[in-house]
């Protein structure tokens, strides 16, 4: 996989070594992509076709879920979940403390509360030991977030919130593996986002469901289409959030590479491990569990001087998240107090994302290493 300059020519320019390769993806796969969407607009049928049909039955195959459900986005598909779930004003929903704000937004656009919970110091997923205190009798669900690709430790999760409903939020883990199970598989639900840069990217934003709870799918195929049982009945409120016929067509198209896609990021993420120091990389797997490495999160001190240095090597970084949730002036009415959380506001204070996409070549992750060593050494 090429679509860069030689290291030799970087060290020329400040060519830019970037954090995802969007333009590259399509270019793999650009007359099989043109085709597909050539094929809707020609039939001009844009909502509800084959392409949805055979896309959510490839991605039920490929998680090993029963039903997979295309929706609008990944934050629509958590709400879904949860309103089919029953949550509702006066209920609770846990969730980590360190995720994006669409896993809070989602549980408030359905009127539950966001508890939040502190989380792992290495790998950022939620912490299972905080959750005792956490979950009540008004705890409606847990939703566990698999950040940056990597699994949250779902069985530690399941005994300690027991007969309580773990939906995974599984925006950054397409593919990704956990005790014999995929994402999307281990919970009663799984939540997918197929925004742009994920590892499994739609030309827009799009999402999707997967169960093998039968009456969950039910519910959530009334609400994704307003509650629709024929062209002019409604048996209960929904909403718009269908996928569209575009979007499944181009997915279905990328979906045949992404395990590979996703092998090739297994791959960059060794050869970050072998070449930078340990001490600033995230762990490796554990036993039974497989990332997808959707993002390559380090952490460091003086985080600004570390990207700007970066940067002036011609090398893009980026931050996810630098503000914890409880912390965003959108959740200040859950009434957290800056020192809650402090996992979390440590990471935040310290994370930053290296390039990390399948076109990265060693010899790039060898000019990232050189570029981060002699910062650290400065």
């Amino acid at each position: 996989m090429t679509g860069y300059l030689s290291i030799k020519a970087m060290t020329r320019s400040l060519t830019t070594i970037k954090l995802v390769a969007l333009r590259e993806q399509y270019e793999q796969l650009k007359p099989r992509i043109d085709a597909a969407i050539a094929a809707v607009i020609d039939r001009s049928a844009f909502i509800a076709g084959p392409e949805v049909a055979e896309f959510e039955r490839w991605f039920a195959a490929h998680s090993g879920a029963t039903y997979a459900l295309g929706v609008s986005s990944g934050t629509t598909a958590i709400e879904l979940v949860l309103r089919a779930l029953g949550a509702a004003a006066g209920d609770e929903v846990v969730i980590p403390a360190n995720t994006f704000i669409a896993t809070a937004a989602a549980v408030t656009a359905t009127g539950a509360q966001p508890v939040l919970v502190d989380v792992d110091e290495r790998t950022g997923n939620l912490d299972p030991s905080q959750l005792r205190d956490a979950v009540t009798p008004r705890t409606r669900a847990i939703v566990a977030v698999h950040l940056y690709g990597r699994p949250a430790p779902m069985r530690e999760i399941a005994d300690a919130a027991v007969h309580v409903p773990i939906v995974e939020d599984a925006a950054q883990a397409h593919g990704a593996g956990y005790r014999g199970k995929r994402a999307g598989a281990i919970g009663v639900a799984g939540c997918f986002s197929f925004y742009p840069t994920k590892n499994l990217g739609a030309f827009g934003d799009a999402g999707l469901i997967t169960t093998s709870d039968d009456a969950l799918a039910r519910r959530v195929k009334l609400l994704r289409d307003h509650g629709r049982t024929s062209q002019y009945e409604h048996a209960v409120i929904g909403q718009t959030a269908r996928l569209d016929n575009l979007q499944a067509a181009v997915l279905r198209v990328q979906a045949d590479c992404l395990d590979d896609w996703n092998a090739r990021r297994r791959q960059v993420a060794s050869w970050y491990r072998e070449m930078l120091p340990s001490a600033i990389c995230p762990p490796d797997d554990a036993a039974g569990v497989e990332s997808v490495y959707h993002l390559f999160v380090v952490r460091v001190e003086r985080r600004e001087a570390f990207r700007a240095h970066l940067d002036s090597r011609g090398i893009a970084t980026a931050v996810h998240y630098p503000i914890p949730l409880h912390l965003q002036p959108a959740l200040r009415h859950l009434g957290y107090a800056p020192g809650d959380f402090p996992v979390a506001e440590r990471l935040c204070r310290e994370v930053v994302s290296l390039p990390m996409h399948p076109f990265l070549e060693r010899a790039h992750v060898r000019y990232i290493a050189d570029a981060v060593g002699e910062f650290l050494r400065g």
